[in-house]
């Protein structure tokens, strides 16, 4: 980046101060000069003169980025030396040892590609054929007739982060100008991603702070207020970061209003069969709102349900009023992301395909699922029963037990999130979210130390 050139007269300072002129105008013998336009730098000591030819870089203005809020949690629990400390902030599963978790389900179905000798061949755009379809008929189910009628464009993304960015881009360039209205809180990429797409946004109510619940009447009013046409992202199952989720009666009326302003339904799906254990009952909200001939948009992403947080495997799925809508739509996701990526990663998309599409393997991951969903709602139990056990001074905690799948809005401040970092080595986001996925029913009774202290003697 820097080059430097170092001069040495053995004469007089005259033939010193020459050579200078000639690389850099006239320099005083004796003095230091910097020339950030002719990038020089010049020292002279009597009879040895130096000079430095410094190029400033183009990249001066960049500035260091702030550390992800929430990978840089992981990031300092890493540096973290105690031996009670815990990682809350990142959603992903765990064993009760707290350790990474390869599904069983996953091992066979990657023994079935090696047997089967399959190559690392470049995927068409839009993804793997045999993943698609059993994705959409997943997401739907089968015997939908939005599938039956061919109306679902999918294609295979980059899990459900690159799913999200395709569509903001098909929003972007098909939908100039229109909004698209994010609950507030929701999780903390949202808005980096239609930011990056350079599609406006604004929030919805969502999360009442008074009843750590839902405040259902201002996210309908708030979704009644949106321009006609709006997009309302809406999280299918185990809100994150809340893990409040609408009744199915509240989501009825969601539809509704949805429905009377002409906007658009725009579904995130991370956890399908992951919240409840029942993939089925996960995917109901969606399936609600395509039953009712709604165009909508979902996300889809296997990170938690399979276990394939690297894998990167998702899908993008846009549900049209006619076939031609939808084939034409997927011309049009598949030119979006030919510049952005050009095609999808092979490995995961046959994961999918052959757990989902092999019915023994199906069952298998469906009781796996249920494994795990049934570990957070232990670990959620015993929370709740350590705090109110523990906490003599009459608060109500029953909202834990109420919120589900992997997450925990304790309602905790950042100045009290701060306090279960600080003190406790509790690592969590500053909105008081805790990752129940994270957590072992051994050290429950410590988290819930940490709560107590925090809540009550952190303003």
């Amino acid at each position: 980046m820097a080059s430097t050139m170092l001069s040495i007269a053995s004469a007089t300072p005259s033939a010193s101060l020459s050579m200078h002129e000639k690389l850099k105008g006239k320099v005083k013998l004796g003095s230091t000069t910097n020339s950030t336009a002719g990038f020089i730098k010049t020292k002279s000591f009597g009879r040895v003169s130096m000079v430095a030819a410094v190029n400033v870089s183009r990249f001066e203005g960049v500035t260091m980025a702030p550390p992800d809020p929430i990978l840089g949690v992981s990031e300092a629990f890493k540096a973290d030396t105690d031996e009670k400390k815990l990682n809350l902030g990142v959603g992903a599963y765990r064993t009760e040892e707290l350790q990474p978790y390869v599904l069983d389900v996953v091992k066979k179905a990657e023994n079935l590609m090696l047997e089967r000798g399959e190559n690392k061949e470049y995927l068409p755009i839009e993804g793997l054929a045999a993943f698609n379809k059993v994705t959409a008929e997943l997401l739907f189910g089968a015997d939908n007739s939005v599938l039956k009628e061919q109306r679902v464009a999918t294609v295979q993304g980059l899990s459900g982060t690159g799913s999200l960015r395709l569509a903001a881009a098909l929003i972007e360039r098909y939908f100039p100008g229109a909004k698209v209205l994010i609950s507030s809180p929701t999780w903390g990429n949202h808005k980096n991603i239609f930011n990056d797409a350079r599609v406006p946004w604004s929030e919805y109510r969502y999360y009442d702070p008074k009843t750590v619940g839902l405040d259902f009447e201002g996210m309908i009013a708030d979704i009644k207020a949106a321009p006609g046409g709006s997009f309302i992202l809406l999280h299918g199952c185990a809100h994150n970061p809340t893990g409040i989720d609408p009744t199915p009666e509240q989501w009825e009326k969601i539809a509704d209003v949805i429905q009377e302003k002409n906007h658009i339904p725009f579904f995130d799906v991370a956890y399908q069969g992951f919240a409840s254990g029942s993939l089925d009952n996960d995917a109901s909200s969606v399936r609600l709102f395509a039953t009712r001939g709604m165009e909508l948009l979902v996300a889809q992403s296997y990170s938690k349900n399979l276990g394939l947080y690297a894998e990167r495997i998702g899908a993008m799925n846009v549900v049209c009023s006619s076939s031609d809508l939808a084939a034409r739509v997927k011309s049009q996701l598949k030119r979006l992301a030919r510049p952005m990526y050009s095609n999808p990663p092979v490995h995961g998309a046959r994961i999918v395909a052959n757990v989902v599409g092999n019915p023994a393997l199906f069952d298998e991951w469906k009781a796996e699922m249920e494994m795990m969903a049934g570990r957070i709602k232990n670990v959620r139990q015993k929370l709740f029963d350590s705090l109110s056990a523990k906490d003599k001074s009459g608060k109500d905690w029953s909202f834990i037990l109420r919120q589900i799948g992997m997450f925990s809005f304790t309602g905790l401040n950042k100045a009290q999130s701060d306090n279960m970092t600080n003190k406790w080595h509790v690592y969590m986001t500053k909105d008081g979210r805790i990752s129940l996925a994270g957590l072992s029913l051994a050290k429950c009774e410590y988290l819930a130390d940490a709560i107590i202290d925090s809540y009550h003697n952190v303003s």
